[in-house]
């Protein structure tokens, strides 16, 4: 095996959690993955995973490791994929899955200028709350918010959603602005009705997380519209701040707590494992990942 395989072997034993799940993807025995790593940390001279009964997580050596070589390595598959291609320009359809209003805000322009790029490729946006079966519903690729619980996906990190609490100027000149997250408790909160954080909000105190029970007048099934009730005036509110940024930078909003913020959400790029990757898919997902590079979650 090449050095270059064992890099690629080492990026999908920590996006699979496992060995055999590395395996699998790679294509490799499972005597050749642990070999493979085996030999990486011996040639380094240091540890790069830290073996649990659980699951397998990179050291803080093999988490730094990892942030270098993968975007290198994608951009050698590109490099590869290119020069096999050469002259031959991508055409067909994608069918792409994503969350409704990550996919109106931020994907939908995305999209337009990769099919300006690609002229010959049509996108179509399938957009809804629940996650898609990738393989039932002919999805190329899907966009999703959270850890990925299906290891029979194929993923690709694409960054981590900052999460924070918001309010309206108005709003905190007539309560004043929370200095510490305690007194989320007791003031009045604008909840979701779905999703984890519906009556407890995370947050972050001496570096440990905690749960705070909040309660409010409003509530909404619905991101968009919970948005627009905190900029209204009709309390603290916590989202993604990719939600809130048009928000905040036109000054409805301003931002509370930053020091307790909970940790990010990871997006992630997912599409279905086994057989080839489409020319068109394997493009799609590397303008992604560069677009989203670009952002500022």
């Amino acid at each position: 095996m090449s050095e270059l395989d064992d890099y690629a072997t080492f990026v999908a034993i920590l996006e699979t959690g496992s060995l055999t799940a590395a395996a699998r993807r790679t294509g490799r025995s499972l005597q050749t993955v642990s070999r493979a790593l085996a030999e990486l940390e011996s040639s380094l001279g240091t540890q790069l995973i830290q073996r649990t009964t659980r699951k397998l997580h990179a050291t803080p050596a093999g988490a730094a490791f990892l942030d270098r070589i993968r975007p290198a390595l994608a951009d050698i598959e590109a490099a590869r994929e290119a020069a096999r291609n050469e002259g031959d320009a991508p055409q067909g359809k994608l069918r792409v899955a994503a969350p409704t209003l990550l996919g109106a805000s931020w994907l939908t322009p995305v999209a337009a200028n990769f099919m300006q790029r690609w002229p010959g490729i049509q996108v179509e946006l399938v957009l809804s709350e629940r996650l898609s079966d990738l393989v039932a519903e002919g999805i190329d690729v899907a966009i999703r918010v959270g850890e990925l619980a299906d290891s029979a996906l194929r993923a690709r990190p694409l960054a981590q959603l900052r999460r924070v609490f918001f309010a309206a100027p108005g709003w905190l000149q007539q309560h004043g602005t929370p200095q510490n997250p305690e007194q989320l408790a007791a003031l009045p909160c604008v909840l979701r009705t779905i999703g984890r954080d519906r009556r407890q909000w995370p947050v972050r105190v001496d570096g440990a997380l905690r749960l705070i029970p909040v309660t409010g007048p409003f509530s909404a099934n619905d991101a968009a519209a919970a948005n627009e009730a905190v900029a209204c005036g009709l309390g603290l509110g916590m989202a993604p701040l990719w939600q809130i940024r048009r928000m905040l930078d036109a000054g409805r909003v301003q931002i509370v707590l930053q020091d307790n913020e909970p940790p990010g959400v990871p997006l992630q790029a997912v599409w279905p494992g086994g057989g080839k990757l489409a020319r068109r898919t394997r493009l799609f997902i590397d303008h992604l990942a560069q677009e989203a590079n670009a952002q500022r979650w």
